[in-house]
């Protein structure tokens, strides 16, 4: 199946149950707390993804401009949050997306998305698209896993989805990655260039005469959470570490791992 073929499957990308819950809950009130629901928001990589559809697309003129999930809620109204949250489907059981392990996966999401705003301001990058981005950047791998039921169980016996190398692996199987699905995704989505930019170019962000240091920063990133989710210690973070990428934008190892979140959301090996 091509990429083209692969999008126009369009499944409902699946939600976390306590986060639709709690946002449930807070729309419930009569003056809904918009910090909290952009907390909420900004904890689910589905939701975030639906929300700033909404807010990017035609009925609202602002198609491209809008990157930050509290730009979005600023802009539509309690009703609108209702009803898209009331629709979220649930990854509620292991054959939401069969394959994935979706605790883990959004919990990679999430610190994915705190290391990339956190790298962003030591940069000097838009920390609200690189919050977005790196939430975003492997919803791709969902749909991967939906459109290749029957190729999947070998291909995560090589390699499991959020081992470091996977995206490598799967341009040799597939002939694209989860970041080109992502990326793909994110044009239909509506999304400002930028989050668009660094999601398509998150894998080799400074190859072919590119340079993109958002996509710099999803990539390292990216790179230190899966280095999580995989438990690796000093000498394996040492050899696995994308110099290059950290030469491109300033950053060696030492002051990637210093951005670590002071709380990771949960150890590698717990379920949310």
């Amino acid at each position: 199946m091509d990429l083209h073929a692969l999008l126009e499957m369009s499944p409902a990308l699946p939600s976390l149950p306590r986060a639709v819950a709690l946002l449930m809950t807070e729309l419930a009130q009569d003056e809904p707390n918009l910090r909290r629901l952009n907390q909420l928001f900004g904890t689910d990589p589905a939701l975030a993804a639906r929300l700033l559809a909404l807010a990017n697309g035609a009925d609202f003129g602002l198609s491209g401009q809008l990157a930050g999930i509290s730009e979005a809620l600023a802009l539509l109204e309690v009703a609108h949050l209702r009803a898209l949250v009331q629709t979220a489907p649930l990854g509620t059981t292991s054959r939401s997306v069969p394959g994935m392990n979706l605790q883990h996966f959004w919990r990679y999401s999430r610190n994915t998305a705190k290391l990339a705003r956190s790298l962003a301001g030591t940069v000097q990058q838009n920390q609200i698209a690189a919050y977005t981005a790196g939430l975003l950047h492997a919803l791709g791998e969902l749909l991967i896993h939906w459109g290749h039921p029957d190729r999947m169980p070998s291909i995560n016996a090589l390699l499991p989805p959020l081992d470091i190398r996977r995206s490598k692996l799967e341009l040799r199987l597939l002939g694209y990655c989860y970041g080109d699905v992502s990326a793909a995704l994110a044009r239909r989505w509506q999304l400002p260039q930028v989050v668009i930019d660094a999601i398509n170019y998150q894998d080799a962000p400074f190859d072919n005469q590119a340079y993109e240091p958002l996509a710099g920063v999803i990539h390292l990133a990216a790179w230190r959470a899966r280095a999580r989710e995989a438990g690796m210690n000093d000498k394996e973070l040492a050899v696995s570490f994308p110099a290059e990428v950290g030469l491109a934008l300033g950053l060696d190892i030492d002051m990637v791992l210093q951005q670590d979140p002071i709380d990771w959301y949960a150890r590698p090996d717990a379920d949310d």
